[in-house]
């Protein structure tokens, strides 16, 4: 009986000992991604402070002012009143529409075959494309540029979606959830007598609303902030999206800070509200991916 007290509490010590450690670790791991967010929200809020302060307030003062003692929206209204933000908005509305779906549905059909076919070469075709995002865009800008114009294509919408309505990253994202989808279900569908493209747009790729959902939400942060590829292409400063609109703060207002946080700001809610409202579609992605059905 002695023996056996004394086996139960080295046992108890050393299951506290572990409990201990694993909370300390976790402790360590929630402190370390709290100090992240704190250093990752900074810019924001520094940029949503300054949007909303008067000219009492000081903008380059040490230690930062976060908190505005002459909180004023009067920056929103002039940034709106003197910009044409609502065409910018429409312009930019136009741009993101087409480089979401468009990327949808290229790289889903360039991803099918690379996973759920078997052909010659298919493993060399993808570490191809996924050695190409190693590349880094201003390499292979200046080639995209001059097929653009050899297409035609300068100074419209086309020439801006055209080169983002496939990439690789999209493709190897989609491949991922094509691979996770169970063999037996494709199997059963060529049983009941269906096609390769009814396997693949009515059975497959509706199971794919995580993968889905994180590409369209990463096209469209893309496609909202694009800035230097619009800046090339486009001529017209009615085509103008959003981020190039805003550019001009700079010159109409010689660089009036508060003005730009503030247009900055306008800029930024619709990527915080699509991101807010389908950011679940990243935990299901990531769920998806990590158990095995």
């Amino acid at each position: 009986m002695a023996q056996t007290a004394i086996e139960n509490n080295i046992k108890m010590s050393n299951k506290d000992g572990y409990g201990k450690k694993k909370l300390l670790r976790a402790g360590g791991t929630y402190l370390l991604l709290l100090i992240v967010t704190c250093i990752t929200i900074i810019p924001f809020l520094w940029t949503m402070s300054t949007s909303l302060k008067g000219e009492k307030d000081t903008i380059f003062s040490v230690p930062p002012q976060l908190i505005p003692t002459d909180i004023t929206f009067s920056n929103f209204v002039q940034v709106w009143n003197s910009l044409p933000i609502p065409m910018y908005l429409l312009n930019t509305l136009i741009l993101t529409f087409f480089g979401v779906v468009l990327p949808l549905i290229f790289c889903s059909l360039a991803a099918f075959p690379l996973a759920r076919m078997n052909f010659k070469g298919k493993n060399l075709i993808f570490m191809m494309i996924i050695a190409t995002m190693m590349i880094p865009n201003e390499v292979t800008m200046i080639p995209v540029y001059l097929v653009i114009d050899k297409l035609g294509l300068m100074g419209s919408y086309a020439g801006v979606i055209v080169p983002g309505a496939i990439t690789a990253f999209g493709i190897f994202l989609m491949r991922q959830g094509f691979i996770e989808i169970p063999k037996e279900i494709e199997e059963s569908a060529i049983i009941d007598g269906a096609n390769v493209w009814q396997i693949f747009w009515r059975l497959l790729f509706p199971m794919l609303r995580p993968m889905l959902g994180v590409l369209a939400i990463l096209s469209f942060i893309a496609s909202w902030n694009n800035f230097l590829w619009p800046l090339l292409v486009l001529d017209d400063p009615n085509s103008y999206p959003i981020t190039l609109g805003l550019y001009q703060l700079q010159g109409a207002f010689s660089a009036n800070t508060r003005l730009i946080a503030a247009g900055a700001i306008i800029a930024l809610l619709p990527v915080m509200i699509v991101f807010i409202i389908f950011q679940r579609f990243f935990i299901e992605a990531a769920y998806s991916s990590s158990v095995k059905g």
